[in-house]
């Protein structure tokens, strides 16, 4: 099992088990609820881990009860442990400085009770929200200018989409939509620098949730790369799928376009993890082709910037990062993990631009952020 995944059920086990400990104790006023609690709880905590297990061996209602009731608690998860980390703050300072009023510490288990049903019923609140904005899909615009000609194409309208994350929550019918508003904008070209796919290609597949890709149209077609997820899932078997429904993988490998412009697609930094094997520095890549020509570099990953600097690309778009997806993980990923989390950035002579993904990981739920698709415009010049 990779390094990440350790780490990751190790964090999960230990924020759940202090999530159920202080709803455990503030049900003390009401203990008859108890074990309707701990049902409830324990089904939710494992029910995305039970999705991901049991995957096709599952009838398909089954399935996506556990998807999307696991989806769904990840972001339960988070806003109940910061919550219950602020109101245990509060308690730590009561010790020092008795600072609740009487009418709490006289009435000490009924305070939290209430405490416990009024953070329920604000984070329902937060989450609903959360979900109605994920499905108001933005389009937002960008203009990037280019200091190197690109034969005779002047201007280039692409289309930046990534971190569709498509699932049974994800679905057709959500991608749909995304695909008749990238149809609407009239694109040249359609880049996506991956997490296109986020299940079994069994499931995408015998349920038609990922056909609805090779209904967009381009002037140059869909040129992909692949993220993280992709590799979570099984990557032949996605390339294989995508390649289907009429789009262009780019695995450490250029693409000439019109004779103008390449677009060169980088394996996702995580495929060590799962092949065994280091991805193609980017200067083995770029070794055979024509640097007279302008390159548009597809990178999920935004890290290790300067790489790309230092060999003089034009424009490197990337995805991955979802701009943290939910409050107040964007200023953790803005400000910690990456040196762009979203939008523009230059770096000498490169240009950097960061999508935050038109769809969700885990719960379909964006505060903080919005699902995006971006309207790029591209203008070559000496």
């Amino acid at each position: 099992m990779p390094l990440f995944f350790i780490i990751f059920f190790t964090i999960y086990t230990a924020v759940n088990s202090y999530i159920f400990l202080r709803g455990w104790q503030a049900l003390s006023y009401v203990p008859f609820l108890k074990p309707y609690y701990a049902v409830i709880f324990i089904f939710s905590a494992l029910s995305y881990v039970a999705a991901r297990s049991l995957n096709t061996n599952i009838p398909d209602l089954f399935y996506d009860i556990l998807l999307w009731t696991g989806s769904i608690w990840f972001a339960f998860m988070l806003y109940f442990f910061l919550f219950i980390i602020l109101i245990d703050l509060g308690r730590l300072i009561n010790h020092f400085f008795n600072i609740y009023p009487a009418f709490i510490t006289g009435n000490y288990q009924s305070a939290k009770f209430i405490t416990l049903i009024s953070v329920l019923i604000i984070t329902i609140a937060v989450i609903t929200t959360g979900y109605i904005n994920t499905r108001n899909i933005k389009i937002n615009y960008a203009e990037i200018k280019i200091p190197k000609k690109a034969s005779q194409l002047i201007e280039l309208n692409a289309v930046l989409v990534a971190d569709f994350h498509l699932t049974p929550v994800n679905d057709g019918k959500h991608l749909k939509m995304i695909v008749e508003k990238i149809n609407s904008l009239n694109p040249d070209i359609v880049l996506m620098p991956g997490d296109v796919l986020d299940d079994d290609v069994r499931i995408l597949r015998n349920r038609r949730i990922a056909e609805g890709l090779a209904d967009i149209k381009s002037k140059y077609g869909v040129y992909v790369s692949n993220g993280n997820h992709e590799f979570i899932i099984g990557v032949e078997e996605a390339d294989k799928y995508l390649k289907e429904l009429g789009l262009k993988v780019l695995r450490d490998s250029a693409a000439l376009i019109d004779n103008s412009f390449y677009v060169l697609g980088r394996e996702d930094r995580s495929s060590k993890n799962f092949t065994g094997k280091e991805r193609k520095s980017l200067s083995e890549i770029i070794e055979d082709i024509d640097r007279n020509y302008p390159v548009i570099i597809l990178d999920h990953t935004p890290l290790g910037l300067d790489e790309i600097d230092r060999e003089n690309i034009e424009l490197q778009l990337s995805g991955h990062t979802h701009h943290g997806q939910l409050f107040p993980l964007n200023l953790i990923t803005s400000n910690i993990v990456y040196e762009v989390s979203w939008g523009y950035l230059k770096k000498n002579y490169t240009q950097f631009y960061v999508t935050c993904g038109v769809g969700t990981w885990g719960p379909p739920v964006r505060l903080g952020s919005d699902s995006e698709i971006v309207s790029m415009k591209i203008k070559f010049s000496e």
